[in-house]
């Protein structure tokens, strides 16, 4: 796909290049993808990094983490939707009908737009018990901590069943 501004064009095929390696699809229609590209490259010479275009920033980094894209509600949503929030990424679900391309609903909780995003370190500080689960590739042995599996193994391909908790 090529597109007019060439800071679309090389963030394009940076985000095409990662998505490819790890497994994604990023939207098929060039429009709707050229409009949500060129918001991160705005948002990263307003902020300093890539923030999702669809999202309302408190302007710093520590409190924007969880919605640098990729963001951290991608993976869910790809898994309940087939798309994340501003769709950039979908799975063939969403390209074939086969999911609804009705809005879907915000995942990140709301008192991050107040407060900023919460560190999981500071969690556990303040002794909160849940601490994000630690997944395990059984064909590589990659390793990611996260709500759920992955989709598909960066490095190796093999699918979500592929994984197992990982118990330190």
């Amino acid at each position: 796909m090529k597109f007019d501004n060439p800071e679309v064009q090389a963030l394009y095929e940076d985000i095409k290049w990662l998505a490819d390696e790890d497994g994604y699809t990023l939207n098929p229609d060039g429009e709707q993808l050229n409009d949500l590209l060129t918001g991160i490259v705005e948002n990263e010479k307003r902020y300093g990094y890539r923030l999702c275009p669809c999202r309302i920033t408190a302007g710093t980094l520590s409190d924007d983490m969880d919605i640098i894209c990729p963001c951290d509600y991608r993976d869910p949503d790809l898994a309940e939707f087939g798309c994340c929030l501003c769709t950039l990424y979908v799975n063939d679900d969403w390209i074939s009908g086969r999911k609804s391309h009705d809005p879907i609903p915000e995942r990140r909780p709301a008192e991050y737009y107040v407060s900023g995003y919460r560190m999981r370190d500071d969690e556990l500080i303040k002794g909160e018990e849940k601490m994000i689960s630690v997944w395990r590739c059984k064909v590589c042995g990659y390793l990611c901590a996260r709500e759920e599996p992955p989709g598909v193994c960066p490095i190796c391909r093999a699918k979500k069943e592929r994984f197992e908790k990982f118990e330190m």
